[in-house]
């Protein structure tokens, strides 16, 4: 079987993710961990949780909505994630999220211009790519992917947006699954599985419980 026939039977995963939350990177190891153990191909999306909050900053906590804000820390990292996708192609997002989310979450460093630096390095991209974080060079290409996502689940979401292919082949969104710590080995399959089950059925739209802890990163 020639490599394309082989990609093109893998189940196609759409993930749209904001850097700035710990629960989207905890989602996104979970469904790399996935990777291993199922036949699927994530392809990795930039989402704003800025953009999304824009409308709505009056509503939130101080602090949080400080953060949403024009020249707020949300804003460099989605700016620069989208930027490399633009200059670099969509192979880099990945690759680009998991060296923000290891330096921002894992490492504890928060989203600060040291912590980024160290991660454009980490991804093997130029260090000038940082600069994009106070443009709005690619905005336009930034809210297209993020409209992307959420035309496709809906406004009253966060991050991250996942869509699988439904019963019908149609692709299905949810926000989640919401889960920590990460899951490993078959744990991961049977999160992805019940994920596959719950799309093939018309008219799902929620299963959801008060969190009693917050994310864990230890096993990352």
């Amino acid at each position: 079987m020639s490599e394309s026939a082989t990609t093109s039977a893998k189940t196609p995963v759409d993930f749209w993710f904001d850097p700035l939350c710990p629960w989207a990177w905890m989602t996104s190891r979970w469904v790399l961990e996935v990777e291993k153990v199922r036949d699927i191909e994530v392809h990795w999306h930039v989402m704003s949780l800025a953009v999304l909050n824009e409308s709505r900053l009056d509503e939130l906590p101080e602090q949080y909505a400080e953060n949403m804000r024009p020249g707020g820390k949300s804003w460099g990292p989605v700016r620069i994630a989208i930027a490399a996708q633009q200059l670099y192609g969509d192979d880099v997002v990945g690759t680009l999220y998991t060296a923000f989310g290891t330096r921002f979450h894992n490492e504890g460093l928060g989203v600060n211009p040291e912590s980024i630096a160290l991660a454009i390095a980490d991804a093997g991209l130029p260090a000038e790519l940082i600069e994009y974080g106070a443009k709005d060079t690619y905005d336009t290409e930034l809210r297209a992917s993020h409209k992307e996502g959420i035309e496709k689940v809906g406004q009253d979401v966060g991050t991250p947006v996942i869509a699988v292919p439904g019963a019908d082949g149609e692709q299905v969104a949810f926000f989640g699954p919401v889960v920590t710590p990460a899951p490993k080995g078959e744990l991961a399959a049977h999160l992805w599985d019940g994920t596959v089950a719950v799309a093939s059925v018309p008219g799902f739209y929620e299963l959801k419980r008060s969190r009693s802890v917050g994310p864990d990163f230890s096993n990352l």
